[in-house]
Formats: C-alpha cells, structure tokens, sequence
C-alpha cells in the first residue's frame, strides 16, 4: 500500500472513530490480531474491544468532542498523527467527575498499518495538560 492510502485510512479513524464516536468503524479499520499501546492509566486490554472501551469512554466524558489533524507523517507502513482533541468536560473521566469545563490537549499517535488495517498503534496523549486543564493537577508555577 501507498503512503497515500495508510494516511486516508488514519483519517478515517480520526473521522469516524473520534469524530463520529462511530465505533464500529474499529471492527473495519482495525486487524483482528491489532496490538495497542498507550500510557494511560487506567486503560482498558488494547485490542479492539479495548479500542471501543477506550473511545466509548472520551464521548461519554466529553461533549462536542473534535479532533484536529494537524500533521500527518506517513513513510513506509507506519503513519503518525500529530492530533488536537477539543470539547466539554461533561461526563466522569477516569474517576473525575464533570467539571464542565472546555478542554484541548495533544496526542501523538504512531499506526502501523498492514494490508489495509491498523495492526499496531502507539498513542501518546498529553494527560498531564489534560488533567491539568480538568483542575486535577496544579498549573505549572503554582
């Protein structure tokens, strides 16, 4: 496959999975055998179910959630994603209750794409600006 196609099947997942909070684009994007990897305690198994538990978790935690692409890299099977997420602190987030409050964080996120599907991804989430911004922890300086 072209670096043109794992770059339209990136921004698929980001049009339709977080966007859309379609998740049963996952099934269709994602091999069977995908592998995850991210640092957010407490995740869900990344495998696919695990994906869903995951997206399922951020629309229900965050209304009007958007994701800007703001660059993408492709060279090869691997294509990596340079990604804002936008929207309202509406729901519990990993045990922090709404706050209301407007967020936008960074996420850099790493596919490795093979025949057509996602079979590993490296995600790479900003929590600290997150939980900062949700009040949870200090700003920097204080």
């Amino acid at each position: 496959m072209s670096t043109v196609d794992n770059k339209a099947i990136f921004r698929r997942f980001v049009d339709e999975v977080m966007n859309q909070g379609k998740l049963s684009a996952i099934d269709e994007l994602f091999a069977l055998d995908f592998i995850g990897h991210i640092n957010l305690p407490p995740a869900p198994p990344m495998n696919r179910e695990g994906v869903k538990l995951l997206f399922s978790m951020y629309h229900s935690a965050y209304s009007g959630l958007q994701t800007t692409i703001e660059d993408l890299i492709a060279e090869e099977n691997k294509v990596i994603g340079f990604l804002i997420l936008r929207g309202t602190h509406t729901g519990n987030f990993m045990g922090i209750p709404a706050t209301g409050k407007q967020i936008a964080f960074r996420t850099m996120d790493i596919f490795r794409i093979t025949d057509r599907k996602i079979v590993e991804h490296w995600a790479m989430p900003d929590q600290f600006s997150l939980r900062q911004q949700l009040g949870v922890i200090p700003p920097t300086g204080q």
